[in-house]
């Protein structure tokens, strides 16, 4: 299958798409996704691009949490395992979805929904941790991770 993107043509077949069977926050009725590497050919999860497949308009830049935190610490419910098929963290993949600005320091991502892919069964679900310090909108100079790297 193909599916003509602001990026290029992008082949992919079934198996490749991550199906949130819910939806995420604000978008409902799109449930069929792609995840693209920013860097083709590299083996870096680190960021991602997210595009829908039923609406090649709506695309999501996502961050792995732990890059930019390494402390990152999501706490799922046991329901959230069960829609992911999953019975422990270390079986998940988390990512962050990143509100991207002009001047990239100004972009935020939010830490307290993240999106938890199980690469197995490719199931995603979008969560809202519970009981948690972390906020809907962290700007990216506050991590460390990023701002060592400015060089």
């Amino acid at each position: 299958m193909t599916i003509q993107t602001d990026y290029g043509m992008v082949e992919y077949s079934p198996e490749d798409l991550i199906i949130f069977s819910d939806g995420l926050f604000g978008f409902p009725k799109l449930t069929r996704y792609l995840l693209l590497r920013i860097n083709e050919g590299e083996d870096d999860d680190s960021m991602l691009l997210m595009l829908s497949v039923e609406d090649p308009n709506v695309v999501f830049v996502l961050i792995n949490p732990f890059f930019l935190s390494p402390d990152y610490s999501p706490v799922l419910a046991p329901e959230e395992f069960a829609c992911l098929d999953a019975s422990e963290d270390g079986e998940l993949s988390y990512y962050v979805i990143c509100v991207v600005r002009n001047d990239y320091l100004e972009n935020t991502v939010n830490l307290k929904c993240p999106l938890v892919i199980n690469p197995q069964t490719r199931r995603g679900i979008q969560v809202i941790l519970e009981n948690t310090s972390y906020s809907y909108s962290h700007k990216l100079s506050s991590f460390p991770s990023i701002t060592d790297n400015r060089g």
